[in-house]
């Protein structure tokens, strides 16, 4: 990656490919989280124009002559952006004091302030203000995690693709690349995104994939199956089904004349990898070849 792309992606000025391999990078998770922080903080209000009346009154005439630096104004402007960024965003996370994350083929609980539970699925984590709790009611989420809110308390979930504000209720949230979806199990959760609020009732789900809503279907469990250690879905795009294949067991998932967009819908074993990899191979007539933490799926009409 450029070392400039920070810099022309703060100001907006990355081409497409130029993104595509920025998001593709290492930083920029960490970059998006501050970017996120940022965009919650406010400041005094300030009016520039009474400021520089001020500031002319004051001065004029006792100004000393001043060479232009015009090449560097733009250098300037994004260098000052990001140091008002990065300090911003340090103190907006040091608030955050609290987080908790999965690795692939990992879970675990977490117990919040309020005695709501939280269970975080695999490659997932979630932040929230341990010691401002009580003032800043908020989780922030990426990737998936099933809610148990303790009775009559109330938070926000907040994802890079939307938020979820919830009282007292049961639900599950899953954020990932192009994908959000959120499942309601007991009570009822509001969900915004792109700025349209839905009321989820209980047994109802909301799915979003690459950008279009779509109608999900109703939960036949009353809480998600991977808590069972079984990942289902139902008319899901294959590619999906298979990075949570990687998630779950620390895979690498290679495919050849196989495509991807097709719907799938069935379930695979958590615990089990052979197991898993029949019940995806089989209903999509696909064959697969393991070697090591490598797996190949492949058309079965594909020479070998």
């Amino acid at each position: 990656m450029q070392e400039n792309y920070l810099a022309k992606w703060l100001s907006g000025e990355l081409s497409k490919e130029e993104l595509e391999e920025f998001k593709n990078s290492d930083a920029y998770a960490s970059y998006e989280r501050l970017r996120a922080g940022a965009a919650s903080l406010s400041g005094p209000d300030f009016n520039v124009d009474k400021a520089l009346e001020r500031l002319n009154a004051e001065h004029i005439g006792q100004a000393p002559k001043v060479i232009s630096l015009n090449p560097f104004k733009k250098f300037l402007r994004v260098a000052a952006v990001i140091a008002i960024l990065l300090a911003g965003s340090y103190f907006y996370l040091s608030g955050l004091n609290e987080s908790v994350s999965t690795e692939y083929a990992q879970r675990t609980e977490v117990t919040l302030p309020d005695d709501s539970e939280i269970f975080l699925n695999a490659d997932s984590e979630v932040s929230f203000s341990q010691k401002n709790w009580n003032e800043n009611r908020n989780v922030i989420l990426q990737g998936e995690a099933f809610f148990k809110v303790a009775k009559g308390q109330k938070f926000t979930v907040t994802t890079n693709q939307g938020q979820v504000a919830v009282l007292g209720t049961q639900f599950n949230v899953e954020s990932r690349e192009n994908f959000f979806e959120v499942t309601c199990y007991e009570g009822l959760v509001s969900v915004t995104h792109n700025g349209k609020e839905t009321q989820l009732p209980a047994g109802n789900s909301f799915m979003i994939i690459n950008g279009a809503q779509l109608n999900a279907s109703k939960p036949k469990t009353n809480q998600p199956t991977w808590l069972d250690s079984e990942s289902s879905f139902e008319n899901i795009p294959l590619k999906y089904v298979l990075s949570e294949l990687e998630r779950q067991y620390d895979l690498k998932v290679k495919t050849e004349n196989v495509n991807v967009d097709l719907r799938f819908t069935g379930t695979f074993s958590n615990k089990d990898l052979d197991m898993a990899l029949k019940s995806i191979s089989s209903p999509s007539k696909l064959r697969y070849n393991l070697e090591g933490n490598k797996v190949l799926f492949y058309a079965e009409s594909t020479p070998q």
